[in-house]
């Protein structure tokens, strides 16, 4: 059986246009996440949320794959070393 891993992945949101797709996502994962954490910065017009997630590093990717696809969206992935 191939071990979990645990990550964050930091996303800013520019494009409010990609929430919706963002939140889908993220809902189709759910199930390997842990937390989020949302917050908006109304001043600068985007929005920071950070995803902790508990699951298999092919999973993880497919995740942080899709997120980068999106229009207007930034993230990066950073791994616990345990």
């Amino acid at each position: 059986m191939e071990e979990t891993r645990v990550a964050v992945i930091a996303i800013i949101v520019e494009e409010k246009e990609s929430v919706s797709m963002l939140n889908d996502l993220l809902h189709e994962f759910g199930s390997h996440i842990i937390g989020r954490m949302g917050v908006p910065h109304k001043e600068k017009g985007v929005s920071i949320i950070s995803v902790v997630l508990d699951a298999k590093q092919d999973i993880i990717n497919a995740l942080s794959g899709k997120i980068g696809r999106l229009k207007g969206v930034s993230s990066k992935t950073v791994y616990a070393k345990v």
